[in-house]
């Protein structure tokens, strides 16, 4: 199948229109013209190579939003015409332990990126949903509730997911006291998950001004992060804290934040941080740990759950061709909260 997309051609490139062909279906194949695509920060590291593995040309792109075109012989689950959801992986072993229990995004053997990673049968690098389609192993495509809005549901495949299966983890529901750093894409979402779930939720930010749009976002109480003497007010207050900051940071000063055997996840940074102070961890049992997307299963009932709770991101909708500069804006954190491309901006 031809199509066309918009892909990065090296890590200084901007992004700029590029012609490629998708396989010819396998029998287990579902194609999609693609409706919308979420714009993930992860996908700006990506095409700046940031985390040194990054394959040229790259067509970023893993929230997926689109509608069944064709299928393989042996596909049952989707038809023609069904409006169906890609996220970040496409494919996985499907035999270790880790896939077997519906954690394919930990497969031993390494799981399949929705784009820029070998494809397992041919090899051939896959590209994403800044394109006009995709073709996807059936296990890995999602069906989409009815009555959401579509032209939202494409952010809940990264952020979404990115930060509903920590709090999965972490057993959250009513009298649960979460906290949440930062509030981008991420960080909104997970206000919003954690709310619906029946959380107490507290924004942690730096900023004051951030305080209206946190309570509107279903965000229950605000603290101001560089306030000395509100920090030691609310010491051992939180059984989770979501870290949603996309870049290097001090944690020192979120660890006393948690009650004993609490747990603070990182969702946001991928990479080095700061020296860490283990004494608050020593002290009261305190854990970092990290989450990495979801796994299939989880991930439908992400969207199920959104669905029964009408739960969605708060969207800019853009056309392909203001990408580049809808990445610029990303970096200077000029956003409220998630960029979605209009694919029917992008003609073939």
């Amino acid at each position: 199948m031809k199509t066309i997309a918009y892909a990065a051609q090296s890590p200084d490139a901007r992004l700029a229109p590029f012609k490629f062909e998708h396989r010819s279906l396998r029998h287990n194949d579902v194609a999609m013209e693609i409706l919308y695509c979420g714009v993930c920060h992860s996908d700006l590291h990506m095409a700046r190579n940031d985390w040194n593995w990054s394959n040229y040309p790259i067509v970023p792109g893993h929230e997926i939003v689109g509608r069944v075109i064709n299928i393989g012989d042996k596909v049952t689950r989707f038809k023609v015409g069904d409006h169906v959801a890609v996220g970040c992986m496409v494919d996985s072993c499907q035999e270790c332990n880790e896939c077997h229990n519906d954690l394919e995004q930990y497969c031993s053997k390494g799981h399949t990126l929705t784009y820029g990673s070998p494809d397992r049968i041919d090899g051939k690098i896959t590209h994403g949903g800044y394109s006009k389609h995709l073709v996807a192993r059936e296990e890995f495509v999602l069906s989409i509730p009815e009555g959401l809005d579509l032209s939202r549901v494409a952010p809940l495949l990264c952020a979404g997911i990115t930060t509903y299966s920590p709090l999965r983890t972490w057993n959250v529901g009513p009298g649960s006291r979460v906290g949440v750093i930062g509030m981008g894409g991420l960080g909104h979402m997970a206000i919003k998950l954690a709310a619906g779930l029946g959380a107490h939720v507290t924004v942690i930010s730096r900023s004051q001004n951030k305080e209206s749009d946190a309570r509107a976002l279903g965000a229950d109480k605000f603290l101001l992060s560089t306030d000395e003497n509100s920090m030691a007010n609310a010491a051992s207050s939180f059984d989770l804290i979501i870290d949603t900051i996309p870049v290097k940071h001090d944690l020192n000063p979120y660890l006393p934040l948690l009650v004993l055997d609490g747990t603070l996840v990182f969702v946001g940074q991928v990479g080095p941080v700061d020296e860490i102070n283990t004494m608050p961890m020593i002290l009261g049992r305190r854990r970092l740990a990290g989450s990495l997307i979801g796994g299939i299963k989880e991930t439908q009932e992400m969207l199920d759950f959104c669905g029964r709770m009408n739960i969605l991101p708060e969207c800019e909708m853009i056309r392909m061709d203001e990408i580049n500069e809808a990445f610029e804006r990303m970096e200077n954190s000029d956003v409220r909260y998630r960029f979605v491309i209009d694919m029917a901006s992008l003609s073939t």
